[in-house]
């Protein structure tokens, strides 16, 4: 197993991509520490992985507050003794955070950034404080909305595009403590919020004329971004920091 005796913490872990995320680093030997903003949800993934063999911890968080995020990480520590593995899933998508650019309000614009960002800030500054001693990996879960405009996505776009240049920022001042900070970037992947994503967009007067075909012909599943999360956690990318890896099956070839 190659995460035999490590410990992770995967925001938004107990749904869509974080949840397959979980379970993948779980399959390999971690244990996983689930944060969801929602107690049900972090618990009901906890209760499925549990029932698989799987070591897991359920925590209520919202991550834009530091207080919560130091809740968590006292947790961790206090259950598995230390924080090796940090995954930054968490983040508002689909419709929870689609409108056009002229009726954007502040709100919606303020959560996005709270989400999306700010807490991946927030939870990643915390934990790296906790990985100084001893190392660690941080992965940042990007999009290829990074890369690719989205219609009906400014601030989406604009948040996932951010943390390609907080993933290099990261592990440039990290490498010296041994902590190596990479992202993933998915392309159309299947999960809760996403499951009718085009026809809801086209429903709300969004013209759908830029939807982009996938080179492989299908949509991605939760369970496959968790094997490169897996990848980028362990000893296998013992040398890569700094890097963005796309898994979106050709998405952004042409």
């Amino acid at each position: 197993m190659k995460l035999k005796e490590k410990t992770a913490i995967v925001t938004g872990g107990g749904t869509g991509i974080g949840k397959g995320i979980s379970r993948s680093l779980a399959a390999e030997g971690a244990n996983v520490v689930i944060v969801q903003s929602t107690l049900e949800k972090a618990e009901n993934a906890s209760g499925e992985l549990t029932a698989e063999g799987y070591d897991i911890l359920p925590i209520r968080a919202d991550i834009s507050l530091r207080a919560d995020v130091r809740n968590v990480l006292n947790r961790t520590v206090e259950r598995f003794g230390k924080v090796d593995i940090l995954v930054n899933n968490a983040a508002l998508t689909g419709s929870k955070v689609s409108a056009p650019f002229l009726e954007m309000t502040d709100d919606l614009l303020e959560r996005a950034i709270d989400v999306n960002l700010k807490g991946t800030f927030i939870v990643s500054q915390e934990a790296a404080r906790h990985m100084t001693e001893r190392g660690g990996s941080i992965i940042h879960i990007s999009s290829v909305g990074a890369y690719a405009a989205q219609e009906g996505a400014s601030i989406y776009c604009a948040t996932k595009s951010a943390l390609i240049g907080l993933t290099r920022t990261m592990a440039l001042e990290l490498a010296p403590y041994n902590i190596r900070v990479n992202a993933i970037a998915p392309g159309d992947i299947r999960t809760e919020t996403s499951e009718n994503i085009v026809s809801e967009k086209k429903e709300r007067g969004f013209s759908g004329n830029y939807f982009r075909k996938i080179p492989l012909n299908r949509r991605g599943e939760p369970t496959e971004i968790g094997p490169t999360a897996v990848f980028l956690a362990s000893d296998d990318s013992s040398y890569i920091t700094g890097e963005t890896i796309i898994v979106d099956g050709g998405f952004l070839i042409y």
